[in-house]
């Protein structure tokens, strides 16, 4: 039960990450705000076995995360805290790539959860929306990259803490529209 509460804990704090740096650079060290932030990424790495199961491209981010945030701990230099968004969207794209050439797809592979029985046509549909999502991660992950090295820290915090994650969540809205559709068609 304890386990489950702090690796929820570390989710919620991971998700506000954005927001620990920026409001973590006004009241403490750089260098501060990047250990902490280290320890939170090593604690869900060792935490969260059952999670790296079902997500594994949390482990090659969450590893890169901590290199970055240590070249933090070593140039003094915010660009560490500011690369985690980056991180993450290379590592979602990459992998949600790889599924498309490995199969199954990341997106075949959550629907199947709901419909293990999913046909040739719900294959394809799968496939088509993790194309999509290849290329938001790639997007999203170039806004990340643009925003870390060009703008200021708050700039870069409205961003990555607030706009992609709306982004985010109309993407998957309007995925789910698109589906809905798709289904009521095929139906009839």
């Amino acid at each position: 039960m304890l386990k489950a509460i702090t690796t929820t804990l570390l989710l919620v704090c991971l998700s506000l990450y954005p927001f620990i740096v920026y409001f973590g650079l006004q009241y403490i060290s750089l260098r501060q705000v990047s250990l902490v932030l280290m320890v939170l990424l090593g604690l869900r790495l060792l935490l969260s076995k059952k999670l790296l199961t079902s997500m594994p491209w949390i482990k090659p981010a969450s590893i890169l995360a901590i290199i970055a945030l240590a070249t933090t701990q070593f140039f003094n230099s915010d660009l560490g805290l500011k690369l985690y968004p980056v991180i993450i969207n290379t590592v979602m794209a990459i992998t949600f790539a790889y599924s498309l050439k490995s199969g199954p797809t990341v997106i075949e592979s959550f629907a199947r959860i709901k419909e293990p029985d999913l046909d040739e046509k719900g294959v394809n549909y799968t496939r088509q929306v993790t194309k999509v999502w290849c290329a938001f991660f790639i997007i999203n992950g170039s806004i990340a990259l643009y925003t870390s090295l060009f703008t200021s820290l708050q700039t870069w915090t409205l961003y990555n803490g607030l706009i992609a994650y709306i982004l985010i969540a109309l993407l998957g809205l309007v995925e789910w529209l698109v589906r809905q559709k798709v289904k009521s068609n095929g139906s009839e």
